[in-house]
């Protein structure tokens, strides 16, 4: 009688210890950070416009006049207007069923943080993605990953392996241009793939034919600034 006793003790004991750690877990992945705030929503009025007036209004013309130069220069992209310009785009937007909210752009000293809100199955949870832009010698540019998290829990190792299969599963299935720069901003991100960081402005300005390299990228708080130079 002892011994039966003891092991439904034990039992209970360990399925007491198991529901301590489930809880644990359930609140960790539901922590939401307090200076995680998601952006308002955009009047009704404006939602036909879809781009922010910084984009407009600051961010092109630093850009165009610039490059008409055709010598290096510097562009320098706030926190606040990065997150405008998020803000300005069409949200919420839906995969495979999860719905995300608008993300939250934090600009630190040598990183970027991305912070946004999945709701899988009316469940919210806050992903938190942080990456380091590096340039190699070679002026080749890869959006290193350091830290995947949502809530509270560290999950970078899981998140690389997923990311990776993704992207393989994606290279078999599905034909993808590998010089455009949008795949390959994806593939830095996904699969830690350097890039040649060159843009064409004939893609923003019709007019312009133009093609340039970013040399050098420089965080702040609150502040990203990126040297531009002409590239042939």
């Amino acid at each position: 009688m002892k011994t039966r006793k003891k092991r439904k003790f034990k039992k209970r004991y360990w399925l007491l210890i198991d529901l301590a750690v489930a809880m644990v877990i359930f609140a960790l992945l539901l922590y939401k950070p307090a200076r995680y705030k998601p952006p308002d929503a955009i009047p009704a009025g404006n939602n036909q416009r879809e781009v922010s007036p910084y984009l407009t209004n600051v961010l092109l013309p630093q850009l165009h006049n610039g490059a008409q130069r055709d010598e290096p220069f510097e562009m320098v992209v706030t926190q606040k207007g990065i997150n405008e310009i998020i803000a300005w785009s069409k949200w919420p937007k839906e995969s495979e069923g999860v719905t995300f909210t608008a993300p939250v752009v934090f600009f630190a000293p040598d990183n970027i943080e991305l912070m946004g809100t999945a709701n899988i199955k009316g469940v919210d949870l806050v992903i938190s993605v942080m990456a380091e832009p590096r340039l190699d010698e070679e002026g080749l540019l890869n959006l290193h990953v350091t830290k995947v998290k949502i809530g509270a829990m560290n999950i970078t190792p899981v998140a690389r392996m997923i990311a990776k299969r993704m992207y393989a599963e994606r290279l078999e299935t599905m034909p993808i241009d590998r010089e455009d720069l949008r795949t390959q901003i994806a593939a830095s991100l996904l699969n830690d793939e350097p890039f040649e960081p060159v843009f064409d402005i004939a893609d923003i300005f019709e007019n312009e034919r133009k093609k340039l390299r970013i040399e050098k990228v420089t965080i702040q708080k609150e502040k990203l600034t990126l040297r531009l130079a002409p590239a042939s």
